[in-house]
């Protein structure tokens, strides 16, 4: 049942309801065995354990000296150096209770050496003096600057489980786990679509009726940012016949696709209609919320999901990054992104019976409290007015006053 007491359709839904059907009815994109060097972006399918100890062996911290603790506890402060550990060297062994040796950061402590002694703590006559004292006052404690093996994790230890996105940390740890290949989620093919007769592409003639086809390029760039690879951009006409031919022919050669314009209730919207004949199953159309109330979502026969966008860039925008992002993302089998919330900067009115996506520009006061400024744009397709904004929040149905401080969830662009 929907909020009117009547039962639910796929017409005119409440955003929470849109998040629903979109994530029951998207697909589960295939993983694949890749090389370390393709699969930075991809989202992990498998659980990664730890090839060894991390550290693999008690390694120095600082640049110094290594020394004996129990030489310190007893007592002792001068040592005689035995040599130098370098990083990458084989352990030397020290058995001498008096002997040191130079140390190098991130080498392997030195048998029955257990102490690293900061250079800049350190004395002696000159160069060739082999012997090492302290200055005056410094007072070590035995077990200083070493990082003892498998204080990080031990081997076998859970790494990564399935759904981490391989950012810069996950590639590092995966390297560390001895991974040559992952098994990893690549970003589907996407066919990013506009269309509309007044549209003209970017370096071309372009008359007074018309303006710059832009959605295309925003929703690729949305999704390049993200990691995605292979994405086809189409420009086509206000007409259906040709829409048909050029829409098949695009979705049998890609995984998914989003659509821009043709969705509303014009005369010239032709899109539900060609969807139809293709086999596209509707899912919803027409979301309670502004901007973006047409947004339109279907799978075709072939299980391909299809996002239809109302043309106006700012609503473009909005359902691509609330929705069909996530959704891609959750198909990939990526971790959901944990919801951020901010604060109203002002306090701000909004009359209709729609969930409000309000652009805003976000500052962080003296005391860290993360606010939201309010960028309203003058209509959804005043995307000129987004230059600046870092997101946009989500304000929902059910009242008509947001006053400052109101919290409220944070989408970032």
């Amino acid at each position: 049942m929907n909020d009117t007491g009547a039962p639910n359709s796929p017409f005119r839904i409440d955003v929470t309801e849109a998040d629903q059907l979109i994530a029951a009815a998207m697909p589960c994109f295939p993983a694949e065995r890749l090389a370390l060097t393709e699969s930075a972006g991809l989202v992990l399918r498998e659980r990664i354990v730890a090839e060894r100890d991390q550290p693999p062996f008690d390694r120095a911290t600082m640049d110094g000296i290594a020394v004996s603790g129990s030489a310190l506890n007893a007592g002792k402060r001068e040592f005689t150096s035995q040599g130098i550990q370098a990083a990458g060297a084989p352990r030397a062994e020290i058995t001498a209770a008096d002997a040191c040796m130079e140390i190098m950061t991130g080498a392997v402590m030195p048998t029955g050496l257990d102490t690293v002694i900061p250079v800049e703590r350190t004395t002696r006559q000159d160069e060739a003096d082999l012997k090492f004292g302290f200055e005056e006052g410094y007072q070590p404690v035995a077990g200083q600057f070493v990082h003892k093996q498998a204080s990080d994790h031990a081997q076998g230890s859970i790494l990564l489980e399935p759904g981490a996105t391989l950012r810069g940390p996950e590639m590092a740890i995966l390297t560390a786990a001895g991974n040559e290949t992952v098994l990893a989620t690549p970003w589907p093919s996407i066919a990013a679509i506009s269309t509309g007769d007044e549209l003209v592409e970017v370096g071309l003639p372009i008359e007074d009726h018309q303006i710059r086809s832009s959605n295309d390029r925003a929703i690729e760039a949305a999704l390049r940012q993200r990691g995605g690879r292979h994405i086809t951009r189409a420009h086509l006409p206000d007409d259906a016949k040709k829409l048909l031919t050029a829409i098949g022919h695009l979705h049998d050669n890609h995984d998914s696709l989003i659509l821009s314009g043709g969705v509303s209730m014009g005369k010239y919207d032709y899109l539900p209609g060609v969807l139809e004949q293709l086999g596209v199953k509707i899912v919803f159309h027409k979301i309670l919320q502004r901007p973006g109330l047409p947004m339109w979502f279907g799978v075709s026969n072939a299980g391909k999901p299809v996002f239809a966008l109302p043309g106006n860039p700012v609503s473009t925008l909005v359902c691509l990054v609330r929705y069909v992002i996530p959704a891609l993302q959750h198909a990939m089998g990526a971790r959901p992104a944990p919801d951020m919330y901010v604060n109203l900067a002002e306090s701000i009115r909004f009359t209709a019976d729609l969930c409000w996506f309000l652009p805003v520009k976000l500052e962080v006061s003296a005391s860290g409290e993360v606010r939201a400024e309010p960028a309203p744009t003058n209509t959804s397709g005043d995307f000129i007015g987004l230059g600046g904004t870092d997101g946009f929040v989500e304000l929902p149905r059910g009242q008509d006053e947001f006053k400052a401080g109101y919290k409220c969830r944070f989408i970032s662009w």
